[in-house]
């Protein structure tokens, strides 16, 4: 790690993974980072739920990621979206069926290979789904309208990094 403290966390450095020593995960950078995403995690997982009942009173908040993803995404195989979610075939299907139940997704062939299908929200699903974004994002805005709009967009880069970072 570099002397400065400014290097860590950064692959093809010495000292493991990232560059990070066994000794070095107690140093207060790291300390701090554990104890804010924490709390950010559990912030989340809580709006999580909220804004899965605000897109249907009977959806599981952890279907709520899996809307989203086709939202941003489009039509994608069940076998990708449990790959990105990181759940099984089992629980994925479990979850498409319950969402389709719903009337939030549908599956239509896929035109790339006819014998596989992807799964697409409805409309309904696409409207449901984008009116609690846009309300998200309201409630962004209003709790970060001190923000200077460059920190915002510096947290989101950061944050674009973080999570490429997990994705290794």
């Amino acid at each position: 790690m570099h002397e400065d403290g400014n290097g860590g966390g950064r692959g093809g450095e010495p000292g493991g993974e990232g560059g990070v020593s066994g000794s070095g995960v107690n140093q207060p950078e790291f300390l701090a980072l554990e104890r804010e995403l924490t709390v950010l995690l559990r912030r989340a997982r809580a709006n999580q739920g909220e804004m899965a009942r605000e897109v249907h009173p009977d959806l599981e908040s952890s279907a709520y990621g899996l809307l989203v993803r086709l939202g941003e995404c489009g039509g994608q195989r069940a076998t990708d979206l449990a790959a990105y979610i990181g759940v099984g075939k089992a629980t994925m299907s479990r979850q498409l069926r319950a969402l389709e139940e719903l009337g939030l997704v549908a599956r239509e062939p896929d035109p790339a290979d006819g014998r596989a299908w992807l799964v697409t929200l409805t409309p309904e699903g696409q409207e449901r789904v984008g009116r609690v974004r846009e309300a998200r994002r309201a409630r962004y805005a209003r709790r970060l309208s001190g923000w200077n709009p460059r920190e915002v967009t510096e947290l989101a880069r950061l944050l674009h990094e973080l999570n490429r970072g997990m994705e290794k």
